[in-house]
């Protein structure tokens, strides 16, 4: 009966640590997995446990007791990795770092594997379940709690250094998970080891510590978003600049900001920031102050500039340009975002002497271009969003956009358009051939032959793969064809060099027709299905095209 409990309870922690295991790898981004080696340690222990209960060969026996121990000593270094990649998103160890963290678990391992004269551990009579432990577990014990201090010290540092209380409730919830983690283990040795001989054994001690404070680490990490690399990257370049930046839903809640925001306001994420609160704590001239509350109230969508004045307790003055600007998304407005430049040197030249104006009028300038640089770099990143990046044709998503707003005006005014939809001709026997680099060569080069060959007016998107997709406003079914003709024959006497005194490819492409003409007194209710079902019948008469010899146009 002992047994079949024992078998039952280790099962069901190893599968429910299976379960967090894989829970884990889709809240954690595939770039971070090197923290799951601290939950690999951690799941080895259930494994081994379940082993030892699901055979009576003493072989096999040791063997899973082998793997269980040496995933308990390798759990040290977990804890410690870990620990050092939580406290500081940006530790990259080296490698000899790497080696003395590891190196005494791989040492206790090999003592646990080696075993010599028995001095990890002897049976008692036939079976595994009863041991008598030696020097080498009660090394590993040791060495157990040692990890178990240093990394309770390197958590408790950096709670007390850190000022963001994100960042506190994220250690203070490794801290309890750590200790989890050691109480149900330190139990298990009191109980199940030193007082064996005079209490009952109690099993899956060791294994349920391993789960909960798994199951904690995976929802507290998941919580915090501690692991998300997005997030940390974003972070690092927001906490990297100079300028103050904080991000306002369209509720003035603040949902971010970066570290130079804090000492200098009083300003927490996730309360809601009251703008004349702000200006009251600071310092800003009354005029100025109704002008920009005035503006921030009544036009939200308009970027406003002040300039405000904190002092400091040691009555250092220290001047701010603050900016607000909305956040824009499809011609909607969904947030704002606040920036805190410091001007303090610019006032005191000014305040100092007017000889130093022609400076102060130049470090305008720099500030000036510096918007302009920021300016440019918006609309490029803008143009990068619509834009496909081996082609540089639009994107499938802006073709869509751009469809729902053209075809709505087509059907109200009756405006003839076509739809084409072609793709490379055995382009998978060209990547077999040449390689994946002359199929990007060939993708690229045939969507330059065939934009050449386009009207101004047309739009030519990249559907995807080596699909692609042409709209051509105000044409009828005679202008369509022809056009479709000639970007056939274009890419047909299109040749691609591939270099290496090899000859060019050339390559032929098949095209579906759609000509929408007469849409009478056509209604459309759902213009996202309408276009919809304009692609399935292109796309229809594609596929004709192909089965039809390839290499040709066929109008549906």
């Amino acid at each position: 009966m002992g047994l079949m409990t024992g078998l039952d309870l280790s099962l069901f922690l190893f599968l429910f640590t299976i379960f967090i295991y894989v829970f884990a790898f889709n809240v954690i981004t595939t770039q971070h997995k090197v923290y799951l080696l601290f939950h690999f340690f951690m799941m080895i222990w259930p494994l081994g446990q379940v082993g030892i209960h699901t055979t009576d060969q003493p072989h096999l026996q040791i063997i899973y007791i082998n793997i269980s121990f040496v995933g308990l000593s390798m759990l040290g270094f977990g804890w410690l990795l870990f620990t050092k990649f939580l406290v500081n998103v940006n530790y990259r160890p080296s490698r000899p770092a790497l080696v003395y963290m590891m190196l005494p678990s791989v040492l206790i391992s090999i003592g646990v594997l080696w075993n010599p004269w028995n001095a990890f551990a002897t049976t008692v009579g036939n079976t595994y379940d009863e041991r008598v432990y030696g020097p080498i577990f009660w090394a590993m014990v040791g060495l157990l709690i040692s990890y178990y201090v240093y990394t309770v010290r390197i958590l408790l540092k950096a709670y007390h250094s850190r000022k963001l209380s994100q960042d506190r409730a994220r250690i203070a919830n490794a801290l309890t998970g750590i200790f989890i983690m050691m109480a149900f283990p330190l139990m298990d040795l009191v109980v199940n080891v030193i007082l064996d001989p005079w209490l009952p054994v109690i099993p899956g001690l060791t294994s349920l510590g391993i789960v909960l404070s798994d199951l904690y680490f995976v929802f507290s990490l998941k919580k915090h978003r501690s692991l998300d690399l997005i997030k940390i990257a974003q972070q690092d370049v927001m906490d990297t600049l100079s300028v103050g930046i904080i991000v306002l839903d369209e509720h003035d809640n603040v949902i971010e900001m970066n570290r130079i925001v804090s000492p200098r306001l009083q300003i927490v994420i996730g309360e809601t920031l009251n703008m004349e609160e702000l200006l009251t704590w600071c310092n800003i001239d009354k005029v100025n102050e109704e002008e920009f509350l005035h503006a921030y109230r009544m036009d939200p969508s308009q970027r406003i500039q002040t300039e405000i004045m904190i002092e400091q307790d040691n009555a250092h003055k220290q001047y701010f340009s603050l900016h607000v600007g909305p956040i824009i998304v499809n011609k909607g407005r969904i947030g704002k975002v606040i920036t805190f430049q410091e001007i303090s040197e610019l006032k005191s030249l000014i305040f100092k002497s007017q000889e130093q104006y022609a400076s102060m009028q130049e470090r305008n300038r720099a500030l000036i271009f510096m918007q302009d640089e920021l300016f440019q770099a918006n609309r490029k990143l803008e143009q990068m969003a619509i834009t496909d990046s081996l082609t540089g044709c639009f994107n499938r998503r802006f073709l869509m956009q751009q469809l729902e707003h053209e075809v709505l005006t087509n059907v109200r005014y009756k405006i003839p358009f076509a739809l084409l939809l072609f793709d490379i001709d055995l382009f998978k026997l060209v990547n077999d051939t040449y390689g994946h680099v002359i199929g990007d060569e060939v993708i690229r080069r045939t969507a330059d032959a065939v934009r050449g060959a386009l009207r101004r007016t047309d739009i030519l998107a990249r559907y995807g793969g080596e699909e692609f997709t042409v709209y051509l406003p105000h044409t009828n079914k005679e202008q369509a064809d022809m056009l479709a003709q000639r970007i056939r024959e274009v890419v047909q006497n299109n040749e691609i060099a591939i270099g290496r005194g090899r000859s060019p490819v050339s390559v032929t492409i098949s095209m579906g027709m759609l000509v929408v003409e007469e849409q009478s007194e056509l209604q459309i209710e759902d213009v996202k299905g309408y276009i919809k079902d304009l692609f399935s019948r292109v796309d229809s008469a594609l596929y004709r095209a192909k089965d039809n010899g390839r290499n040709r146009v066929v109008n549906l």
